[in-house]
Parts: C-alpha cells; sequence; structure tokens
C-alpha cells in the first residue's frame, strides 16, 4: 500500500493536477476570507467555513478524477492489477494520497484562523470542531471520487460524474424537505422501498422464491406498522432522505458538538464506498 501512496502522491506535484487542484480551492478561499471577514472586518470564522463548503462541489472531482480513469487510458491498470499488491491495498493507497493532498490545502487554510486570532475574538472550539467536520466530511467526498473514478476511462467524464454525484448529495437538505409528509405518501414510499429491494434481490439471484419472501416479509412489516404505529409513516420521506445528508451532520460540527454518531456515520460512508470500489474493480478484472 505503501508504494501506491508513495508513486500516488509524487503524481499530484508532477503532474499539474495537485497543483490546480490546491491554487483552485486557495484562490477561491481567499476570495471568501477576503470579502467575508478581511472588508468586512468579521471575526465569524465558521461562517467563511460553512462558505467554502460549497467549493467542495468543483474541487474534489479535480482531485479524484485521474486516480483510476488514468491507469485505464494509459493501459497500466492490468499491470497494476496484477501486481502482488491487492485490491484492497490499491484502493487505499490511492484514496489516501487524495485525502493528503485534501489535508494540506486544509492546513493551509488555519493561517486565516490566526489572523482573525489575532486581530479579533476568534471562537476557538468551533472553529477546531468545523475543521474536524472538514476532515471527516472531506474524506467521504473523496471516497465518493474514488468510486466514480473507478468506473470510467476518461479523466473529465470522471470529474462530471463526481460533481453531479456530489451535488446530488448537496441538495439532499433541500429536496427532503419539499417532499410530502402525510401518511398515505409514507406509506406509498415504503412499499416503493420494498419493491426496489425485491427488484435488486431478483436482478442479482434470479430467484423468484427468495424474492416472494423478501416480498411478503416486506408487506408484512409495513401492515403491522400501521396498524399499530401509524405515526411511523408520517414524514417518513423525508426522514429517509435526511439519514442520507452529509451537510447536515457538519452543522453539529460547526457548532463546536464533536458528536459520536456523525463520527461514526462519516467513517461508514467512507468506508461503504471504498469497499463498493474494491468490489468494482474486482469484476471488472473478471469480465
Amino acid at each position: 500500500m505503501m508504494a501506491i501512496l508513495k508513486r500516488e502522491l509524487k503524481s499530484y506535484f508532477l503532474t499539474p493536477i495537485g497543483y490546480i487542484y490546491m491554487g483552485f480551492f486557495l484562490l477561491v478561499a481567499g476570495v471568501f476570507f477576503t470579502f467575508g471577514n478581511l472588508i468586512t472586518r468579521s471575526s465569524q470564522y465558521t461562517g467563511f467555513l460553512g462558505g467554502i463548503l460549497f467549493i467542495y462541489l468543483f474541487a474534489v472531482p479535480l482531485l479524484t478524477m485521474r486516480l483510476f480513469s488514468e491507469e485505464k487510458r494509459q493501459r497500466t491498470d492490468q499491470l497494476l492489477l496484477t501486481s502482488p499488491i491487492s485490491i484492497p491495498e490499491i484502493v487505499l493507497g490511492k484514496f489516501l494520497a487524495a485525502f493528503i493532498v485534501y489535508l494540506i490545502t486544509l492546513a493551509i487554510t488555519v493561517m486565516y484562523a490566526l489572523v482573525v486570532g489575532f486581530f479579533g475574538d476568534l471562537s476557538f472550539w468551533e472553529t477546531l470542531g468545523a475543521y474536524i467536520g472538514f476532515i471527516f466530511l472531506g474524506a467521504s467526498y473523496i471516497s465518493v471520487g474514488v468510486f466514480v473514478s473507478a468506473g470510467t476511462e476518461n479523466q473529465l467524464t470522471s470529474a462530471l460524474v463526481s460533481f453531479f454525484s456530489l451535488l446530488l448529495i448537496w441538495l439532499i437538505d433541500p429536496i427532503s424537505n419539499s417532499l410530502p409528509v402525510e401518511l398515505v405518501a409514507g406509506v406509498i414510499f415504503a412499499g416503493l422501498l420494498v419493491l426496489s429491494l425485491c427488484g435488486y434481490i431478483y436482478l442479482n439471484t434470479k430467484n423468484l422464491y427468495i424474492t416472494v419472501a423478501v416480498l411478503l416479509i416486506g408487506a408484512i412489516i409495513i401492515a403491522a406498522a400501521y396498524f399499530i404505529e401509524k405515526g411511523v409513516f408520517i414524514g417518513f420521506m423525508r426522514k429517509f432522505f435526511s439519514w442520507f445528508s452529509l451537510n447536515k451532520r457538519y452543522e453539529n460540527f460547526s457548532m463546536g458538538l464533536l458528536k459520536v454518531d456523525s463520527l461514526v456515520y462519516y467513517l461508514s460512508f467512507t468506508g461503504l464506498f471504498l469497499f463498493l470500489t474494491v468490489r468494482l474493480i474486482e469484476k471488472q478484472r473478471w469480465v
């Protein structure tokens, strides 16, 4: 894994990608800091951090777009996959390389906090919590980019798909807030989830008996919940989609609150997409 990590770190700084990412991120962050804090003489540093959160939609795809897609373009992916290094080590090495570049860039912005602390009243714990949140949130975003890069053969395609994937994650909160909260809508949505699960099981197993069994179990659970506690389905759609929100959990960190459930969620989200990346590469390997 260390060989992959060193190789990828070198490639970031021997090619323009690393400099483009860092330059773009720091340029936009500098503009936000100048107009949001320096010109207005504001010491609300967490507001600046909340503002640059939007930059990740554009910066992370730049950081991850070449990780696997470039290997496929240059036809070096087969050499990599037939090396003694296991696929999980390859994925983890590439992920950590992108994550380290991300951390280096994020660490540079600490200078802005020092400026605010020197000339104004910096809220230390809120700032510290916000940076910790940025670390875990960034890891989650990068894991999505790594997964997308593993499924594409073109850097531009990888960047675009990563951008729209992160944009969808970004828009989960406003989308969920606009969804209906009525009881009937919740029951219908629960039924659609069961049908989707059955469809997925059938496509992967081709076993009709298992599919029908899952369908019956799901119908029984929905019926039991409806007659025992109807309130479960009120606002069910909103609760379901808001559970996938990454940015909503960041709000706790920006207030200086380190919640274990948010940390576990970010780590689980990152681990899930890295696992999916490994499975995707293994599937491509034997096709």
